[in-house]
């Protein structure tokens, strides 16, 4: 991710930070790319929710949206969700840490894994 001392202009709502003239250009280019004829509207739409489909990942999110939003990630990857978002979470080390614990959790010890034999 890009060092966020460089950006021109953030807000913040809530957990959410939506870097303002890259969502625009997003957004707008998306528009244009309608308005042209060079993009569909449902292909456009769902490259539109590319950067929610990633918050939708970040989030310490109950686990069934979760597995649906990977899945719709992994769909947009030849869209380019590699790419830095636009909207973005703003304190992602926190959704990270959710994320450890809940694999912590859903890990098998040792003793499920290799059961004694009677």
């Amino acid at each position: 991710m890009a060092s966020d001392n460089r950006k021109l202009l953030h807000i913040q709502l809530g957990p959410v930070q939506i870097d303002v003239p890259e969502t625009v250009g997003y957004y707008g280019g998306l528009a244009a790319a309608v308005a042209f004829g060079l993009l569909e509207p449902p292909l456009a739409a769902f490259i539109a929710a590319v950067p929610l489909i990633k918050i939708l990942t970040e989030r310490g999110s109950p686990i069934p949206v979760r597995f649906v939003a990977e899945i719709l990630q992994g769909a947009a990857k030849p869209v380019g969700s590699d790419a830095d978002g636009t909207v973005r979470l703003a304190a992602p080390e926190r959704a990270q840490r959710d994320t450890q614990k809940v694999e912590a959790a859903a890990k098998p010890t040792a003793a499920t894994r290799h059961p004694a034999s009677v």
